[in-house]
């Protein structure tokens, strides 16, 4: 695809995963310009405020005001308090004018209204070309009580587990494995996500969990090391290691720079590394995935890897572990945006 392209690139949101998206939108948005496109850069929750006409003629660094990812998850209230129109809407104003005007739209949003599959649903219904997978296996991955479900139905190794609600914590009760992970059931970015070595900090982790929404995750912890494999149009990428130098993968060691030991290829037996390698694309087709995605697993010390989840639009920030195993195969950071691009396209054919 050598030839210019208007793309929207679409950041943002209202998730815990905002500024993880912000930054990931950036990187984007710089790589592409490299390529010769034609680029807007927008927050899908702000929008853009002017004039929406002829929006790819402006003269402008998109880039402005596009932060920093701490290390605490961004405050929401203080997003909103930003919105003029309707807070309450995810959709920013213009949002649906300019992204109408682009040839595709590059899909750099995380977590809630944006990898759960109801952003994708919606351009479908507009006829919005997007990158990524579509609606329907955004939704099952993004739900890993049903991820879970599916993984033991077409024989993925993922770790015991139980999902509750808030009225049934009964279920909590037969819980006799430790240490454990609590999880949100639709989170990301390891946000509401705890450890707990006895029943005491169980109950501690589920209340945190609340929190952040109705249903949550008991997961036995996995004890031993944690890799990731990327897949690039149902094929998989090298394998790569992660070591937090302190504690577990949490949002801190994923997005904070020299908190975590990333190993590209990672020093695996052969065999063991086509058998991880064959899970992810198993994952893949298992979720119905298109495009691209990103799965996490965790091997013990017997060597047998389980897979945790698959993330959809995986993050692209200056520490994500995509852009590394696509440099792993000699494809650099514009290169593997353009590729996605042009693998996106296809479904579109």
């Amino acid at each position: 695809m050598k030839y210019s392209m208007k793309i929207v690139v679409l950041a943002g949101g209202i998730s815990t995963e905002r500024d993880v998206s912000l930054v990931t939108g950036s990187m984007i948005y710089k790589a592409l310009k490299k390529k010769g496109h034609d680029l807007v850069l927008l927050d899908v929750y702000l929008g853009y405020g002017q004039n929406a006409d002829d929006i790819f003629d402006i003269d402008k660094d998109w880039c402005d005001n596009f932060g920093t990812i701490s290390e605490v998850n961004p405050d929401i209230s203080a997003v909103k308090a930003k919105r003029r129109d309707n807070p309450e809407c995810v959709i920013g104003p213009n949002v649906i004018k300019i992204c109408s005007q682009a040839d595709i739209v590059f899909l750099a949003l995380h977590g809630q209204n944006g990898e759960d599959g109801r952003i994708q649903a919606m351009f479908d219904l507009l006829d919005i070309r997007y990158t990524g997978t579509d609606y329907l296996s955004s939704a099952l991955a993004m739900d890993k009580a049903i991820s879970k479900e599916l993984f033991h139905k077409y024989g993925i190794p993922t770790p015991k587990g139980i999902t509750i609600c808030r009225n049934e914590m009964k279920l909590v009760d037969a819980w006799c494995i430790f240490p454990c992970i609590v999880k949100v059931n639709c989170g990301g970015s390891s946000v509401g996500v705890y450890m707990a070595k006895d029943k005491k900090q169980l109950d501690e982790a589920l209340e945190k969990a609340f929190a952040f929404e109705n249903r949550v995750i008991i997961e036995q912890y996995i004890d031993g090391r944690e890799f990731s494999v990327g897949v690039l149009d149902g094929r998989a990428l090298p394998v790569i290691e992660i070591a937090p130098k302190v504690g577990f993968y949490d949002y801190k060691n994923k997005y904070q720079a020299g908190s975590t030991v990333e190993t590209c290829p990672a020093e695996l037996d052969g065999n063991v590394t086509k058998a991880m390698q064959s899970c992810a694309e198993a994952v893949y087709r298992t979720l119905r995935l298109k495009t691209y995605a990103r799965m996490d697993f965790r091997m013990d010390n017997e060597l047998k890897f389980y897979c945790l989840e698959a993330n959809t639009l995986p993050g692209m920030t200056p520490t994500s572990l995509l852009p590394q195993e696509a440099a792993a195969v000699g494809m650099d950071f514009s290169d593997l945006c353009q590729k996605i691009i042009e693998i996106s396209m296809r479904k579109y054919v």
